[in-house]
């Protein structure tokens, strides 16, 4: 199969663990992905004003070269860059003023984008397409006794509109890794917003949220916390290390992506995981729990 793929800035630059152990999972599984030809950022975050409609130009010019490509479908690994192309979409495809106008905007562009061409789909979503049973098939490495925490963050579950899960009670993650034989921890943060930019401005409101969020976990035995979106790696991973080196007493949990994860448990080589971009190295834990 194959399906168009953005990857967006962050993947290409401090995130590129994630693309490099999510493209080889993928292809596992006979899933091609083709990079668009030219793409531009997203715009990071959906606009609150409803008329603000020059920053809707980015991701929907994104999407008319998706339209253009021919495929579909297109991938998105990011929950923020998903976040923000679905719900950009979903402003052409209901309001038909606003299409025209972002469309006047955007003369230049050959191709036309109504928002209902393209099928916007984030990299959680297709693996459950995939289907656990068929993951579970490649398994190459057991596991010894690991205990993984998913987060989810807000982006990929907030609004509803745009949700691929519960925004109360999501199980996508939980339920590709139970059925994999791996134990997961159930905590009551999983959907909390990692606090996303206040680490500009307010640094000390993430610290305290991380903290929240890790003591949680680590209370109930977790050995790892996974999730898919780089924001929520950065604001977990880099800000625990801030916060061990404040208060001696605080344990820290490493943070791994989602597919890095996978990626380990199928069998692909470790090296794309690149652990050097990791704040808290995972890899002690990951070689007493056999996956390393």
């Amino acid at each position: 199969m194959k399906i168009s793929y953005y990857p967006g800035c962050t993947v290409k630059t401090s995130a590129k663990n994630l693309e490099n152990s999510a493209l080889p999972l993928l292809g596992m599984f006979d899933i091609q992905t083709e990079e668009l030809d030219d793409w531009y950022c997203c715009g990071v975050t959906f606009s609150q004003s409803a008329d603000n409609l020059m920053y809707q130009l980015a991701p929907i010019r994104t999407l008319v070269k998706a339209k253009e490509s021919g495929n579909k479908r297109l991938l998105t690994l990011c929950d923020m860059c998903y976040n923000t192309l679905k719900r950009s979409s979903l402003v052409v495809k209901n309001d038909p003023e606003k299409q025209q106008t972002i469309r006047d905007f955007m003369y230049l562009e050959k191709t036309e984008f109504k928002g209902d061409e393209i099928e916007i789909i984030h990299i959680l979503s297709l693996l459950r397409e995939i289907g656990a049973e068929e993951i579970k098939k490649r398994i190459s490495r057991k596991v010894n006794n690991l205990k993984v925490a998913p987060y989810y963050g807000c982006m990929i579950l907030r609004p509803r509109e745009i949700a691929i899960d519960s925004a109360e009670d999501p199980r996508l993650m939980e339920n590709i890794l139970n059925t994999l034989g791996i134990e997961t921890v159930d905590y009551p943060f999983r959907s909390d917003c990692c606090t996303s930019y206040q680490i500009v401005n307010e640094p000390e409101i993430v610290k305290a949220h991380t903290k929240k969020i890790v003591n949680s976990i680590k209370k109930r035995g977790g050995d790892i916390i996974v999730l898919s979106c780089p924001l929520c790696h950065f604001n977990i991973d880099e800000i625990q290390k801030q916060i061990a080196e404040e208060d001696e007493s605080f344990e820290t949990i490493p943070v791994l992506y989602f597919t890095q994860l996978l990626a380990l448990l199928v069998g692909i080589d470790p090296n794309v995981n690149d652990f050097s971009l990791h704040y808290i190295d995972p890899r002690p834990v990951l070689e007493r729990k056999g996956l390393l």
